[in-house]
């Protein structure tokens, strides 16, 4: 690289909650530079978890957390091109990478999904993922199958 890397920007954490991974959320939630409206939906989902789970013992935002780690890949497939042929070699991924992945993944699914309001779709989506089912989670058992099955060309990892 000609350049030196741009200098990783501190996000400051969520008014409600107080934590960072929650305004790295919002912002991977967020449309056309509406924080306040992406905030809105979060909390609002996060309100609605808490009512569908209230008979369980932990916290909305716990639930949330955990939902995140059971969607989280490990691993993934990269096309490499060597000598001619063009082979999907399974990397591991950089923590960085795991939680923005989980994220953009969750919240993909969750637009898809149908329902009324983002909010509902949300927390719909972080139910899901929390009992370990839905898009998001299917989508990490897909990566990490796909890995599985060309775990013969690990050896190309450079």
């Amino acid at each position: 690289m000609r350049k030196a890397k741009p200098k990783k920007r501190i996000l400051l954490p969520d008014p409600k909650f107080h934590e960072i991974e929650v305004t790295r959320f919002v912002n991977n939630l967020m449309l056309q530079g509406k924080k306040s409206i992406a905030y809105a939906i979060f909390y609002d989902a996060i309100d609605i978890v808490g009512e569908k789970m209230k008979d369980s013992d932990q916290a909305p935002l716990d639930i949330w957390k955990k939902a995140l780690e059971n969607v989280t890949p490990q691993i993934e497939v990269k096309s490499r091109r060597i000598g001619g042929a063009n082979f999907q070699v399974p990397t591991e991924l950089r923590p960085e990478r795991k939680v923005s992945l989980s994220m953009k993944n969750m919240i993909s699914f969750a637009r898809k999904r149908s329902g009324h309001s983002m909010a509902e779709k949300l927390a719909a989506e972080i139910l899901a993922a929390y009992n370990n089912e839905g898009g998001a989670f299917k989508r990490k058992e897909d990566m990490h199958r796909m890995a599985e099955a060309n775990k013969a060309f690990a050896h190309f990892r450079f």
